[in-house]
């Protein structure tokens, strides 16, 4: 008995010994193990990624991913996109997202569980944009598949003979990648998924801008420009030959049939609908377009109520500054006075670039104030080019290629100049040179250690959220003396307020393009020509208008969460280096890292 007993005792304690070491190598043994398989996932993805698509990168734009710490990179041809290469692409994407669905990030250092997190999102809409057929509509207002080509020549590297004939051989791969779009988009007309047929007058000349009859006369041909003078003259002489052969032969004649289709069928064929959910599966489309630029489970409803919210706060603002300046009249009459008075206008696109840049130097005298950590880079102040400005935004900031030389580039729009008023500069500034845009995108190219993914990252509710919160940050560092420039921040502020209205308003309730632009008008100091651009941007981009206000409200809900919590130990560098060093992340993992760094500095 005494022996059976003790057996027995050996037993359960070998069972409870197993017991033990199954669930510590379940909750800890196994953490190295996930943070490889997690390590063979991203570095499998990058080698798939820029297999499948030779223009690929982070941000979307259209030029090589071109780093140390990429394997390798396709300059000789354009990218596949037939419905075959969608496919495979699907496939492959879902399967990374089961094997990502056997990682628990909870159990990866903190590095690791940000890239997880991050790279999960990234993988989940790309299987979404695919589910909702989102490659049938390559094109929108802002841009399309045929207008940031041109960047391509920014990532590509013109120093041998070689390297010139990788950059002919992509140009002359240009009308079958033509040919691939224009099918996707012809089955997008028969299936009903199409860009709104009321938005699409004018939009010829993004495409009709790339056709000239002298070779040299084309954006494409820039780099035979610039040869590099250890390149014999013999060669040089056929390399410029073969450029303008290329240029006349495959580039132009790819923007001729481009333009001939979109002429004679798309503009025609296009569905006389405006809001995405009019499209097959709209509504769930919108939910996700929701969720995808917002990066938080909202719907659409509860964004229109915050935008309401937002715009009833904004609008109290602006009418006490209306009488601050004395105005006698209407709200209405105060826009109209801000539209026509000629004070406000500048008569020359130099002057419009130099009040830009004055203001911008200005700020960086400020941002040691601001920031403990800044980013090498450095940024100029240029016109947006003449191509594309018609249809282009009031500014915009565009970050150099990965691995070039080049600097940033903050674009200031010169066209139709009545349009673009002073008091507007100053918050546009700041939200795409400094404190904003420059320096959000910078840093995080400069980031160390972490995934090739998260370098150059653009996550909108995040990157939009920043500039927009850095329009605000001007306000606390002694900007917008003027009056009317503070009305033009709260123009701009009100400007994003009413996205969350609009936005949700097309797109989900049935609002008309008219009623969208009355509302915009009528709520802010934007010239006519801008409220159009915009709410036609709008429509043919639904969701992708929601991320700046809604980045904007959260982090100032973060900040007043830190400076709560820590009190006189709160120190807004730190803050800002905190929310801007880890990178560009989805709002909810944005929250836990100044949880987490807020929960690091108490005593």
């Amino acid at each position: 008995m005494v022996k059976n007993k003790y057996s027995l005792n050996r037993q359960v304690h070998k069972v409870c010994t197993c017991l033990f070491l199954l669930i510590f190598i379940k909750n800890f043994g196994c953490n190295g193990y996930k943070e490889n398989e997690l390590n063979t996932i991203l570095e499998e993805s990058l080698i798939f990624q820029l297999g499948q698509n030779s223009l690929y990168s982070n941000h979307g734009f259209w030029y090589d991913l071109q780093s140390k710490d990429t394997p390798y990179s396709i300059n000789n041809r354009m990218p596949s996109i037939t419905l075959e290469s969608i496919n495979d692409r699907d496939i492959f994407w879902k399967k990374i997202k089961n094997r990502l669905e056997t990682i628990n990030p909870d159990r990866l250092s903190q590095t690791q569980k940000i890239n997880y997190r991050v790279f999960n999102r990234i993988v989940y809409e790309k299987i979404n944009e695919i589910k909702f057929k989102s490659f049938l509509m390559p094109i929108n207002t802002d841009s399309g598949f045929h207008t940031g080509l041109i960047r391509i020549q920014r990532a590509m590297p013109f120093h041998t003979i070689n390297d010139y004939k990788n950059y002919i051989n992509r140009l002359n791969d240009f009308p079958r990648y033509f040919d691939e779009q224009i099918t996707l988009m012809k089955e997008g007309l028969r299936q009903g998924i199409t860009i709104p047929h009321a938005i699409l007058n004018d939009y010829e000349l993004t495409i009709s801008a790339h056709i000239v009859s002298d070779p040299e006369m084309s954006l494409f041909f820039t780099p035979f420009n610039k040869i590099p003078k250890n390149i014999s003259k013999n060669d040089r002489e056929k390399l410029l030959q073969d450029g303008r052969q290329v240029i006349l032969n495959s580039v132009v004649k790819a923007y001729k049939d481009f333009l001939n289709f979109f002429i004679s069928d798309y503009r025609k064929g296009a569905r006389k609908s405006l809001g995405a959910a009019d499209m097959p599966n709209g509504s769930e489309y919108y939910q996700f377009k929701v969720k995808q630029y917002t990066t938080l489970d909202y719907t659409p409803e509860e964004v229109h109520q915050i935008g309401l919210n937002e715009v009833s706060r904004i609008r109290s603002e602006m009418n006490a500054i209306i009488n601050e300046v004395g105005f006698k009249g209407s709200f209405s009459d105060f826009l109209n006075f801000l539209r026509k008075d000629k004070r406000f206008y500048v008569k020359s696109a130099d002057a419009l670039i130099k009040e830009a840049t004055f203001i911008a130097k200005n700020m960086e005298g400020k941002l040691p104030s601001l920031f403990k950590k800044l980013p090498r880079m450095t940024y100029s102040v240029l016109p947006v080019p003449d191509a594309i400005a018609p249809k282009y935004t009031a500014g915009r900031y565009v970050g150099p290629a990965p691995g070039s030389n080049a600097s940033g580039r903050y674009l200031v729009n010169t066209y139709n100049l009545s349009s673009r008023p002073l008091y507007n500069l100053e918050a546009l500034t700041f939200h795409e040179a400094v404190p904003g845009h420059h320096l959000q995108i910078s840093i995080s190219d400069e980031m160390e250690n972490v995934p090739y993914f998260r370098k150059g990252l653009y996550i909108g509710a995040y990157s939009e959220g920043w500039s927009l919160y850095s329009e605000w940050l001007g306000l606390e560092s002694g900007f917008y003396k003027d009056p009317y420039s503070n009305f033009g921040r709260l123009t701009y502020e009100m400007w994003r307020a009413c996205r969350l209205v609009i936005d949700t308003g097309i797109h989900a309730f049935g609002w008309s393009r008219e009623q969208s632009i009355d509302y915009l008008v009528s709520n802010t100091a934007l010239p006519l020509h801008e409220c159009i651009t915009e709410i036609d941007r709008y429509i043919s981009w639904p969701g992708q208008a929601l991320g700046y206000k809604i980045g904007e409200l959260k982090i100032k809900e973060l900040r007043q969460y830190a400076e709560n919590q820590l009190e006189d130990n709160f120190d807004i560098r730190d803050f800002h280096d905190v929310v801007l060093w880890n990178g560009s992340v989805p709002l909810d993992v944005l929250e836990d890292l100044i949880h987490e760094w807020v929960k690091s500095q108490k005593p």
